[in-house]
């Protein structure tokens, strides 16, 4: 929560100073995402693996960076899109329970229906309106 917010509130502070300085600001975001992106690759060996913050601060950026210069980037715009997708998917999850009642197996439908059908002095009204 507290992460979200401090990325909503620094989002907002970059967009306010976009406003006013649009040319140097997109210049300065773009050596930043740069040089993000090269300690990122001093880390590690082979393919980058971009951790959670590496994400929020390249998405971040992407909003500042107009995107004739989004060839900075390690990754592509849809990369930064599915990595939204998938947060909205894990945040909006919901259990795929329905309201109510389970289902009755069907061998105990079938059961109370025979039972019904053989006893019909015996059977509550309610298993004959089923």
């Amino acid at each position: 929560m507290a992460l979200s917010f401090l990325y909503h509130l620094a989002r907002r502070a970059f967009e306010l100073v976009r406003v006013h300085r649009m040319e140097a600001l997109a210049k300065d975001m773009e050596i930043l995402v740069l040089r993000h992106q090269l300690s990122v690759l001093r880390r590690q060996v082979g393919r980058p693996r971009l951790t959670w913050s590496d994400r929020a601060l390249i998405a971040l950026f992407s909003h500042l960076v107009p995107r004739e210069r989004w060839s900075c980037f390690l990754v592509t715009p849809s990369t930064i899109l599915e990595w939204h997708r998938r947060l909205v998917r894990r945040r909006w999850t919901y259990p795929s329970c329905k309201p109510g009642r389970p289902p009755l197996p069907a061998e105990t439908v079938e059961l109370v229906v025979r039972l019904a059908r053989e006893n019909p002095r015996y059977v509550e009204p309610e298993i004959m309106w089923s």
